[in-house]
């Protein structure tokens, strides 16, 4: 998941998803392609993977690969191999219901000299096969809303109290703070805010950044960010936890305390670890709007993978959301496995003996299933979604993105894994600015 809020996967275990589809080994290449550059396909359509390899930046026209069809990297739906040749060799699949066709392609390069092969090269695409009819794996519970409402009232019962200490903004026309809000549950909302000076009362839009996976700081960079723009800015750690301390701090945390956050309480709805980070979530929207400056009009959130769910959670959680850019989320369909379809991170629910999902694990969980806070959000949102994203897979992405009520557009990266690239972040900071700048009529 992602760090800073977006930039670096948390773990070094994840490292190897950034990589692209095209992969290199000694001075062989290979790839996968299709014949649609967009590489989206209705149902029941014949899909055409093109494979080419080339040597020391030549064509290699001689060899074997064998290659892998399944659906979203879970079920096996083919495999076999292809000789290359002059042109592309070509591997056709097929699928005959919504999700995503993955092709996964490997070339084992021959030894020289009588030496130990080389390692295999791989390269990966994925397509989108009727994306938007894709469904939810269940229903919504029906006291789902009855749930977060009465969470809402554990917030109502606690009068919101801030502490403000000054930080350096770098520039005279802008000021800066390190913030604690509490929140019921122990743990406050910890974040850096930024605004510009001298702001006239009910003038400024609102941005709130959330974090991916992981243990750090809140980033002072982002509260600086959108406040150089002109916007109330804060960027809120996942945890709770003091900013601006030393990296052997945050690591500490994420060995000790913080280690298991992602499966803690999963046991029931009540004690999951994430029903604090959405109250703390909804917390800092309640600061947020509280500011004089707040337009009262346009509120932001900005965040990717473990971000992304945020994101997602807040639109369903709070009216005052009217934009959602989510990347790559995380935390949608909980409960794929109930009907042989892919989960989301952090693949909450285990199987049991009988290999079905913990049926105490799978209820609880739906409470906190961005899916479901996807259905009750009517925010302008955008989306990106990486076919080939193995932590938070594809299928899950637009199992969510289909229950969105507003104005939506996705980015679909048919080559990326679970990244967050400059141009998404780009498109995200251009969506947003376009939505608040048709918001204020200006």
């Amino acid at each position: 998941m992602f760090s800073k809020p977006s930039l670096r996967l948390s773990t070094i275990a994840f490292l190897w998803l950034l990589l692209p589809a095209i992969v290199l080994a000694g001075s062989v290449k290979l790839d996968v392609n299709t014949e649609r550059a967009d590489s989206v396909y209705k149902i029941g359509d014949e899909v055409k993977f093109l494979v080419s390899a080339t040597s020391g930046g030549k064509p290699l026209a001689t060899g074997t690969v064998r290659y892998v069809l399944s659906e979203d990297g879970i079920n096996r739906l083919a495999q076999g191999t292809v000789e290359l040749g002059a042109q592309p060799a070509v591997v056709v699949g097929c699928m005959a219901k919504p999700g995503f066709l993955r092709c996964k392609v490997a070339y084992q390069p021959k030894a020289a000299n009588g030496k130990k092969p080389p390692r295999s090269v791989t390269a990966m695409i994925g397509v989108a096969i009727s994306p938007e009819e894709i469904k939810l794996s269940l229903p919504v519970p029906d006291d789902f809303d009855e749930f977060w409402a009465a969470q809402r009232k554990k917030l109502a019962a606690m009068p919101m109290e801030s502490k403000f200490t000054p930080v350096d903004s770098g520039s005279p026309k802008m000021e800066c703070f390190d913030v604690q809000v509490n929140c019921p549950g122990g743990a406050p909302v910890s974040g850096y805010f930024g605004r510009p000076k001298d702001a006239k009362p009910k003038s400024l839009p609102a941005v709130l950044w959330v974090h991916g996976a992981g243990v750090r700081s809140s980033s002072l960079a982002n509260a600086k960010k959108a406040a150089r723009l002109g916007m109330l800015s804060m960027d809120i750690n996942a945890h709770g936890i003091p900013n601006g301390k030393s990296k052997d701090y945050y690591v500490n945390r994420s060995k000790t305390d913080l280690a298991d956050y992602r499966h803690r309480g999963r046991e029931s709805r009540e004690t999951l670890y994430f029903n604090g980070m959405f109250l703390r979530l909804m917390r800092a929207i309640d600061f947020m709007v509280s500011q004089p400056q707040w337009d009262g009009k346009t509120f932001i959130v900005v965040g990717h993978s473990q971000g992304g769910a945020q994101a997602l959670a807040a639109g369903g959680l709070d009216e005052r959301v009217t934009f959602i850019a989510s990347g790559v989320p995380a935390m949608c369909d909980h409960s794929g496995a109930a009907i042989n379809r892919v989960a989301g991170w952090p693949k909450i629910v285990p199987n049991g003996s009988d290999g079905k999902p913990d049926a105490k694990i799978l209820a609880a969980t739906r409470y906190i299933d961005c899916v479901n806070f996807a259905s009750r959000a009517k925010a302008d949102a955008i989306m990106s979604v990486g076919f080939i994203d193995v932590t938070c897979p594809a299928t899950t992405c637009y199992a969510a993105y289909n229950q969105l009520r507003g104005k939506k557009k996705v980015i679909n990266e048919p080559k990326m894994g679970h990244a967050a690239p400059g141009h998404i972040h780009a498109a995200f900071e251009k969506a947003f600015l376009d939505h608040a700048k048709q918001r204020s009529g200006k």
